[in-house]
């Protein structure tokens, strides 16, 4: 279930009203006055959530699944274990966007609201600047500094002795102590996830949060985004510099470095202590051992165990990738002389 401080629950709905909602059939008729409260994901679904398939590797998965319902395409239905109903769909994540739009929705700051709402819990001791809004049930803790002109949406908690900065905009997140932002950062924005339905692509609704533990600096310009379903994770003393991009899901460890510029696409694990040099770029769902180093610009696109240093493009261990570097430079010299 989403965390209700960000999420309101507009459920129940009905298994039918679900199916002539998203198009999909209720393969079992009996089912159609099943209710759900919540969409999750296939891991941690219950009896009152619905979930999809859409990747065949996981359908052994499936057939242990305690969700009360499941959008699968059509010959997976029987996957399903008895206790999971089956709503047949080609498109089981469009399926899924639409379901969890009906069933959730952010809280948002409105046009009516205070700029300081009364329902917010500030501690003693912290300095609020000219322009700073403040959502209902935000927290902020004994000593924290908040910048002009930035706004802490609703629910938000932020620890004690954290210095964020203008302009900044913090929502769906958790922050721990001593928690350092930069101007014109953005904590919490939707994550890039889009499907295509019948009438072309939809945004699928993010309904994790962001986690900055204590001790995290985030650079000024730098882009945070909340889960898509799980959070998107940033560990104790972690450093990140100006204009980076972290993508939904990610888990970042402890004491990790991050130079300018550098992208990290959604679901990337990285262990504590890793090092990424400015521009460096990691494709989604890959793991990053801890204590590597990744040098600036390269482009990571698989695995990198622990402790190794990599570089180039696509990345590799960096003595492999200089050998054949000098390897190049010496064939096209070798090239441009026979000229």
């Amino acid at each position: 279930m989403p965390d209700p401080r960000f999420f309101e629950d507009l459920g129940p709905v009905s298994l039918a009203d679900l199916a002539a909602l998203t198009g999909a059939e209720l393969a079992n008729p009996d089912l159609a006055s099943r209710q759900v409260r919540a969409v999750s994901i296939l891991d941690s679904a219950g009896p009152d959530a619905i979930t999809f398939l859409s990747d065949r590797k996981r359908l052994e998965d499936v057939r242990t699944t305690s969700a009360g319902a499941c959008f699968v395409i059509p010959g997976h239905a029987d996957a399903l274990p008895p206790n999971c109903a089956a709503l047949v769909t080609a498109a089981p994540y469009f399926a899924y966007a639409v379901a969890a739009a009906r069933l959730h929705r952010p809280r948002t700051l409105g046009p009516s609201d205070p700029a300081v709402s009364p329902l917010a819990e500030i501690e003693t001791s912290v300095r609020l600047s000219p322009g700073v809004v403040v959502g209902a049930g935000a927290q902020i803790g004994r000593g924290s500094r908040i910048g002009p002109n930035t706004v802490i949406g609703p629910g938000v908690a932020i620890g004690r002795d954290c210095e964020i900065e203008a302009s900044i905009s913090i929502g769906f997140a958790l922050l721990g102590d001593r928690v350092r932002i930069l101007s014109g950062a953005r904590i919490g924005d939707a994550g890039f996830g889009a499907t295509a339905g019948p009438k072309g692509l939809i945004d699928i609704p993010q309904l994790g949060r962001v986690i900055l533990q204590d001790g995290v600096s985030i650079g000024a310009n730098s882009c945070v985004d909340r889960g898509a379903f799980e959070d998107t994770s940033i560990g104790e003393n972690t450093k990140i510099d100006n204009l980076v991009q972290i993508g939904h899901n990610c888990r970042i460890g402890r004491n990790c470095a991050m130079a300018a510029h550098t992208g990290i696409s959604g679901s990337v694990v990285i262990g504590d202590g890793v090092q990424l040099g400015g521009r460096a770029g990691v494709a989604d769902h890959l793991t990053i051992g801890a204590g590597a180093r990744i040098g600036a610009a390269a482009g990571v696109v698989q695995d990198v165990p622990p402790g190794e240093t990599w570089g180039g493009f696509p990345a590799k261990a960096v003595r492999q990738w200089l050998r054949e570097v000098a390897w190049l430079s010496r064939e096209s010299g070798h090239k441009g002389g026979r000229k």
